[in-house]
């Protein structure tokens, strides 16, 4: 069965070689940039589908080699090298299996990222924008670029609100898995006794859709400006700059202000909330089918507790996957991929389960 699949996904692999070569198709940039996505998306297949298939052939050859009556020494050769070739040969299916699970095509999409201070007033605000600090760093890690969309920043550096956009290759498949509420626990720098408090944050991340994913008519649009403010109330600049989007069919809200321009705002505003109509229509259509099992790694669930900062004790716990480290300080400065890396195998884990089932 994996061969089957293996052998068609190869045969689309080449015939990609040859489109994104036709003139014809270069010069449709749409049709390019789709085509050269699949072919970077299914290279690592491919170059994995060569490594099992060479293992199995040398697998094969060793075998009647071992089971001929010729000379001794090379049949013992031969034998003795069977086993790590059956343990490869394991190896590689299982990890092209997972390969194989359909992957979501967001993942492949920019990321927006909300956080909001939660519970614990102004030190749920600095934790927030922590959280922030941590994903900016992360990018760097990858070579992501991060732009803000709108932010609510207080006087002690933290923010009620931070939205920003995460662009590059995947970014959303990277950043998916940080929905939901993350909790610290620390001494704040706000409390004079030096009594641990807990506080909370919630983290929502959206796949960036483009216009040609949703078309929103404008008759369904309410638009108000109004002047920017920083922290503290104090006004930033004293023309209409800001712009506040409603969208009147789902109530959906959006402001943004950061940029001096309005017309800078407003297209951003477009974005965020283009992103969010995006996911309510997914999770409604998620929501109809009746075979649809909802994910332990990537619920969604904005209210679900994901992950806990524990300051005291340098330590970090995923509670969907159950992983405790004790290396807070390299977290919080944007070394999460043992995180992200761990999630994702349980999520392609799930979907090899459910796979094998249908």
């Amino acid at each position: 069965m994996i061969e089957k699949k293996l052998i068609k996904i190869e045969e689309r692999y080449r015939e990609l070689e040859k489109l994104i070569s036709d003139p014809a198709i270069i010069s449709d940039q749409q049709k390019y940039r789709d085509l050269s996505r699949e072919y970077r998306q299914t290279s690592p297949i491919i170059a994995k589908y060569a490594e099992y298939w060479d293992t199995a052939k040398q697998l094969e050859d060793n075998k009647a080699l071992a089971a001929e009556r010729g000379d001794k020494e090379l049949t013992e050769m031969a034998q003795a090298e069977i086993p790590e070739l059956e343990a490869r040969y394991q190896t590689l299916t299982e990890e092209l299996k997972k390969l194989l699970v359909p992957k979501d095509p967001s993942d492949f999409k920019n990321a927006i990222v909300e956080i909001r201070a939660g519970t614990g007033g102004e030190e749920a605000a600095i934790f927030a924008g922590d959280l922030y600090r941590m994903y900016v760093r992360y990018a760097e890690r990858k070579g992501f670029k991060i732009e803000i969309m709108n932010s609510n920043p207080t006087q002690l550096g933290g923010f009620k609100e931070v939205i920003f956009t995460v662009q590059g290759e995947g970014t959303y498949g990277h950043y998916k898995y940080e929905s939901g509420v993350h909790r610290v626990q620390r001494v704040p720098r706000t409390e004079a006794s030096g009594r641990l408090h807990t506080s909370a944050a919630t983290v929502a991340v959206l796949p960036e859709a483009e216009e040609v994913d949703l078309q929103i008519n404008a008759s369904d649009l309410r638009v108000d400006t109004f002047c920017s403010s920083g922290a503290g109330g104090q006004c930033v600049n004293t023309t209409y700059s800001a712009v506040r989007i409603t969208h009147l069919p789902s109530g959906l809200v959006v402001s943004c202000q950061d940029e001096r321009s309005q017309i800078k705002n407003r297209a951003k505003a477009m974005t965020v909330l283009r992103s969010r109509l995006l996911e309510k229509m997914e999770e409604e259509r998620n929501a109809k089918l009746a075979k649809e099992r909802k994910s332990q790694v990537k619920s969604g669930d904005r209210s679900e507790k994901i992950r806990t900062y524990n300051f005291p004790q340098n330590r970090v716990t995923d509670h969907r996957i159950g992983l405790t480290l004790y290396n807070l300080d390299g977290v919080m400065d944007g070394q999460i991929d043992e995180i992200i890396n761990g999630l994702t195998n349980a999520e392609q884990a799930e979907g090899l389960e459910v796979a094998e089932e249908e």
